[in-house]
């Protein structure tokens, strides 16, 4: 066993983000970790339920040694081992957001040796995060750019403060990864959307946010918002938000959600989610802020060169920089290029030995 690697929980970002990408890098290349002063600068610094729920959900999928797991530890070890297929299942008990638990879990499920069926329960649309419908829609087009997919089924909502979603997420794992070359961002195809309220909330809300969001995109031609009210089974308790994809003539999507808060105005929590998409097709970025970061781990991973074109680079992805770096021994480069930047990796071309090449 080699000597355990010290992650700092509390640099740059120092949230959630260390956690998930210490946690997903380790499983996959075996290397050990002990992550300390985890969200130390935070009001309740420790894990909350949905880092804890993540962590042992990796740790179930790669048979690992883990010390330290409690709500409120500020340090882990995790000491991995083999990526098994199977059906996992995690629960936050909260409003936690699923797609963090998606975000830690997606890249070891893809390098398994087998399969991988996962449940996740917790918040579907959940604050501080990307809302559900965001990572199937937009971040797994990107995913797919890398070769490899998943499939993905809402069988309940989850919303704060109660939780209770669950998605059901079925991975086929990939033998490699391909490097991407996201330089060319192409013209806006069209820019679609959905606009939902849920539980005792009037449709109106739904339209409102659509309203809100088309008046921000106003210089774009083709649009289509979809309002519509979830049905009780589907979603009992009271939300409402929209989310925003836009595809583009280069194969590119990009992406932006909101959701409602109380005493904010309906029509803004739509002109907040037009506003973010509509700066980042101004910044002439082929990712978005969402997907920024979330793509670095697998740029680490991939076989030979990837290069992708952003706008501002966002602590988060500078986050993710740091820990890959420190974690897989590769070097990032960030070039400014007229009013973007292009970040660049020479990835590992990690192989997943349980899978033959097609």
């Amino acid at each position: 066993m080699s000597d355990i690697l010290e992650i700092n929980g509390n640099v740059l970002e120092g949230g959630g983000q260390i956690l998930r990408i210490s946690i997903s890098l380790s499983a996959i290349l075996g290397v050990p970790v002990r992550v300390t002063n985890i969200r130390a600068g935070r009001s309740k610094p420790g894990l909350a339920p949905q880092h804890l729920k993540g962590i042992e959900l990796v740790a179930d999928m790669c048979q690992a040694k883990l010390k330290g797991a409690s709500i409120g530890s500020t340090e882990i070890e995790f000491i991995p081992g083999r990526i098994r297929g199977g059906h996992y299942v995690a629960d936050t008990k909260t409003a936690g957001s699923i797609s963090l638990l998606l975000q830690v879990a997606l890249p070891c499920a893809l390098f398994a040796d087998a399969p991988v069926t996962l449940d996740l329960k917790g918040g579907t649309n959940a604050d501080m995060a990307p809302q559900i419908d965001y990572m199937d829609r937009v971040f797994r087009v990107t995913l797919e750019k890398f070769g490899a997919d998943f499939s993905m089924e809402i069988l309940r909502r989850g919303y704060f403060p109660k939780g209770g979603g669950q998605v059901r997420v079925e991975v086929k794992p990939v033998q490699c990864l391909k490097s991407i070359d996201l330089t060319d961002r192409g013209d806006v195809k069209e820019i679609t959307g959905t606009s939902f309220v849920a539980g005792s909330l009037p449709i109106k809300l739904s339209h409102l946010m659509a309203e809100g969001a088309k008046r921000e995109l106003s210089s774009e031609k083709n649009i289509k918002i979809h309002s519509y009210k979830e049905y009780w089974q589907m979603a009992p308790d009271n939300c409402n938000g929209i989310i925003l994809s836009c595809n583009l003539s280069s194969g590119c999507v990009l992406g932006s959600d909101a959701l409602g808060k109380r005493g904010i105005e309906a029509s803004d929590v739509g002109r907040k989610a037009g506003e973010n998409l509509r700066r980042t097709l101004e910044s002439g970025a082929c990712v978005d802020p969402h997907t920024q970061d979330q793509v670095i781990l697998y740029m680490v991973l991939a076989e030979g060169r990837s290069v992708v074109r952003t706008g501002d680079v966002t602590l988060h992805t500078e986050t993710a920089i740091y820990i890959a770096e420190i974690i897989a021994k590769v070097k990032f480069s960030i070039k400014a290029d007229a009013e973007q930047n292009l970040i660049e990796c020479t990835g590992l071309g990690f192989m997943n030995k349980s899978i033959p090449r097609e």
